[in-house]
C-alpha cells in the first residue's frame, strides 16, 4: 500500500478520497487554487500545495504543475477523482514518465474509450450491443444529414469527444437537422476543441443504466447496476440502485457485457459503461446498447458502495499499489436499496441558474450519508461546478430508502445560497418515479409541476419574523417586554409584519393583514394551535426556517431606497461568468427570445436573450470579458422611444 499520494481534485471527490486514505493510513496531500485556499479538502489533507489561480485551466488543469507537488511532497502515487484530468490520458502518461503511479486506468485504455465513435466500433468488435448510428469520419453536413435520414427519426447528434450533454442535440425532424448539427459542432468546439459528431438512432422511452465495473488490467468484475435515469438536460439528478424493474436475466446480460467491455481493453481501476435501455415494454436482454465508458470513478458511486458493501477508492488504491482484485463476481451481491441526490446551488425558479453565495448556515440530518466539500461559511465559487453536496440514504426496499431520501432532503439545512433542495424534494414525491416509472424524459414532460412555485408557508414565514426580531430563544419570548415595545414592527427586504409580544413564550405575529399566534411549549413551537416541527435559524444572512418549506427572511438594507435600476431595457448577467459571443450591435432590432449573448459560468454555457422587442441601444460588453453578478451587459431603447 502506498504511504504517502497526491489528490489532483477538489470538493467532496477530494474529501471522500481522504476520509479512506485516513483510514487505510495512507497520507494525503491536497492541491488547492486561490480561490479553494481554505476549502474543505484543504483543511482534511495532511499536506496541501497552492497550484495557481481560481481558474481550472490555470490550477486544477495544469497537469506538470500537481505532477512536480506530488514529486516535492513525496507522494508516490496520483488519484485524480473525476472531472478535470481524470480521463487525459497525457496526464496519465506524465504521472507515470515522472516515476509516479496514477490511480485509474492505463492511458491505452482511456484514448480507446476518449472518443465515443471509436469505442463504439470497438465495443461492437467485443460482442457489447451498440446504438445503431453513424460514427465514421466524414463530418461533412451533408454526407451527416443523409445517415440522419437512413438511420430515421428521431436521431441524437453527439459530440464524440463530449460530456455532461455538451454538444449533444435531438432531432425530431429532417428540417431541423441543419441548424441542430451546426450548434452541436458550435458548442463541441468550444467544450472540447473537437467539433467532431457521431450520430444514433433515439431510443424512444430511454433509461440511462450504468454498471460499475472494476480490473486489475487482466480481469474484471460488475458490481450490478445504477440508475441514473432521472436527468435534466442530460444532467443527472437522482440516482440509485439497484435499477427499478431488473429482471435476472437483463442483469445477468448487462453485467456479462460490461464486464466484456472492460476485459476488451485491459481495464484497471473502477470504470463504469453507461448504456441506454429501451424502457417502453419492459427491462429485456435483447433492449439494451452501450453508450459510453467513463474510464473514472462516478458521481453517484456512493449507492454503489451502499448496496455491495465495498469501498471502490479503497478498490482503487489497493489495485493501483499491485494487488489483484479484492473480490471475485460470485463474492459479489447486493443488498438495499440507496438513492443519491445532487444538491446544488442552483435558482430552480430562474431556470436552474447556478448560483453563488456564501453559507451562512449549512447542517445535514444525521440519517443519511453525506458527502460535501463545502462547510458552513464557505463560499459557492463561481469557478466552479455549484455543488454542495450530494445526500445518499440507504434502505431494505426501494420504498424505505426513498422515504429516507425525502425526510433527509427535508432535513437539510442551507441558508446563504438558494439552492434546488424543494425541487429533489418534489421528485422524491412524484407518483411515477414512487412506483419506479422512470426514465429520461420524465423531469422534463413534468417540469412545470415539479418547480410549481407554491406560496410560502405563512406559519413558516410567521416564526421568521419571531426570529429576525431576535426572540427566537424560548426563554427570551416575553422576556424582554419591560425593554421593547410590546408591539412593533418588524421589516425585511421585501415585506414587514407586526410583532405583539403577548407574554412568556407568547406571541402574535400580523403578517399580510392576518394575525398567527406563536408559542413555545412541551419543547416544540406551536403555531395558530399546531405543534409544528420547525427550527429558527439565525445567521450572517437573516433568519431561516426550516423542517418544512425553508423560509429565510433577509433584514432590510438601510441604504436601499428601492426602484428598478436595470428596467426592462438592460439585460445584467444572472451569475459571474465569461461572455462567450454577442450576437447584436448598437442600432439592430431584436425581437423578444432572440439570441443577446452567451455567458460560460460554472461549466456550462447560458444564453441570454431579449425581454422584449426593441432597438439595441448599447452593447456594453464584448467576447471575452470576465463580468459580475448584475454587471449589464445589453441596453435597448426606451420602450416610448
Amino acid at each position: 500500500m502506498f504511504e504517502k499520494i497526491l489528490i489532483a481534485n477538489r470538493g467532496e471527490i477530494a474529501c471522500r478520497v481522504i476520509d479512506t486514505a485516513r483510514r487505510l493510513g495512507v497520507r494525503t496531500v491536497a492541491v488547492y487554487s486561490d480561490a479553494d485556499r481554505a476549502a474543505r479538502h484543504v483543511a482534511m489533507a495532511d499536506e496541501a500545495v497552492r497550484i495557481g489561480g481560481p481558474a481550472p485551466r490555470d490550477s486544477y488543469l495544469l497537469g506538470d504543475v500537481i505532477i512536480q507537488a506530488a514529486r516535492d511532497t513525496g507522494a508516490q502515487a496520483i488519484h485524480p477523482g473525476y472531472g478535470f484530468l481524470s480521463e487525459n490520458p497525457d496526464f496519465v502518461d506524465a504521472v507515470e514518465k515522472a516515476g509516479l503511479v496514477f490511480i485509474g486506468p492505463s492511458s491505452s485504455a482511456i484514448r480507446k474509450m476518449g472518443l465515443k465513435d471509436a469505442a463504439k466500433v470497438l465495443m461492437e468488435k467485443a460482442g457489447v450491443p451498440v446504438v445503431p448510428g453513424f460514427h465514421g469520419d466524414n463530418q461533412e453536413a451533408g454526407f451527416l444529414k443523409e445517415q440522419a435520414d437512413r438511420i430515421g427519426y428521431p436521431v441524437l447528434i453527439k459530440a464524440v469527444a463530449g460530456g455532461g450533454g455538451k454538444g449533444m442535440r435531438l432531432v425530431e425532424k429532417p428540417a431541423e437537422f441543419a441548424a441542430a448539427l451546426a450548434s452541436a459542432q458550435g458548442e463541441a468546439a468550444t467544450a472540447f476543441g473537437n467539433p467532431a459528431v457521431l450520430i444514433e438512432k433515439y431510443i424512444q422511452q430511454p433509461r440511462h443504466i450504468e454498471l460499475q465495473v472494476f480490473g486489475d488490467g487482466t480481469r474484471a468484475v460488475h458490481l450490478f447496476e445504477r440508475d441514473c435515469s432521472l436527468q435534466r438536460r442530460h444532467q443527472k439528478v437522482i440516482e440509485e440502485a439497484p435499477a427499478p424493474g431488473m429482471t435476472p436475466e437483463m442483469r445477468e446480460a448487462m453485467g456479462l457485457a460490461a464486464v466484456r467491455a472492460a476485459e476488451a481493453i485491459g481495464y484497471s481501476g473502477a470504470g463504469t459503461i453507461e448504456f441506454i435501455v429501451d424502457g417502453s415494454n419492459g427491462l429485456r436482454p435483447d433492449g439494451f446498447w452501450f453508450m459510453e465508458m467513463n474510464t473514472r470513478l462516478q458521481v453517484e458511486h456512493p449507492v454503489t458502495e451502499l448496496i455491495t458493501g465495498v469501498d471502490l477508492v479503497e478498490w482503487q488504491l489497493r489495485v493501483a499499489s499491485g494487488e489483484p482484485l479484492p473480490a471475485r463476481q460470485e463474492d459479489l451481491s447486493i443488498n438495499g436499496h440507496a438513492f443519491e441526490a445532487r444538491l446544488y446551488a442552483e435558482d430552480v425558479p430562474a431556470g436552474f441558474l447556478p448560483a453563488t453565495g456564501t453559507l451562512a448556515h449549512l447542517q445535514f440530518p444525521e440519517n443519511a450519508r453525506i458527502e460535501a466539500g463545502v462547510r458552513q461559511g464557505d463560499a459557492i465559487s463561481p469557478w466552479y461546478d455549484p455543488m454542495i453536496a450530494k445526500v445518499v440514504t440507504f434502505g431494505p426496499t426501494r420504498d424505505i430508502a426513498l422515504r429516507a431520501l425525502e425526510t433527509a432532503l427535508i432535513d437539510t439545512e442551507v441558508a446563504g445560497s438558494v439552492t434546488n433542495v424543494e425541487f429533489l424534494i418534489a421528485l422524491t414525491r412524484h407518483e411515477g418515479f414512487g412506483k419506479g416509472e422512470v426514465d429520461t424524459g420524465l423531469i422534463g414532460r413534468d417540469l412545470a409541476e415539479l418547480t410549481e412555485a407554491a406560496n410560502p408557508d405563512p406559519r413558516a414565514r410567521a416564526l421568521a419574523v419571531i426570529g429576525l426580531a431576535g426572540l427566537d430563544d424560548p426563554k427570551v419570548v416575553g422576556g424582554v417586554t419591560l425593554w421593547a415595545p410590546l408591539k412593533r414592527t418588524i421589516t425585511w427586504q421585501g415585506g414587514e409584519a407586526v410583532l405583539e409580544v403577548l407574554g412568556p413564550g407568547r406571541a402574535r405575529v400580523i403578517l399580510d393583514g392576518r394575525p398567527h399566534n406563536v408559542e413555545w411549549t412541551g419543547g416544540r413551537w406551536w403555531v395558530d394551535g399546531q405543534p409544528r416541527r420547525y427550527r429558527i435559524v439565525n445567521h450572517a444572512a437573516g433568519t431561516s426556517v426550516f423542517g418544512g418549506r425553508p423560509v429565510t427572511l433577509t433584514p432590510a438594507d438601510p441604504l436601499d431606497r428601492g426602484g428598478d435600476e436595470a428596467g426592462g431595457g438592460l439585460t445584467l448577467s444572472p451569475m459571474p461568468g465569461l461572455v462567450k459571443e454577442v450576437f447584436v450591435t448598437a442600432g439592430q432590432t431584436v425581437t423578444a427570445g432572440d439570441r443577446l449573448a452567451i455567458l460560460e459560468a460554472m461549466k456550462m454555457e447560458h444564453t441570454l436573450t431579449a425581454a422584449r422587442d426593441g432597438t439595441v441601444a448599447e452593447v456594453l460588453t464584448h467576447a471575452g470579458d470576465q463580468v459580475e453578478a448584475g454587471a449589464p451587459l445589453i441596453r435597448l431603447e426606451d420602450d416610448n422611444g
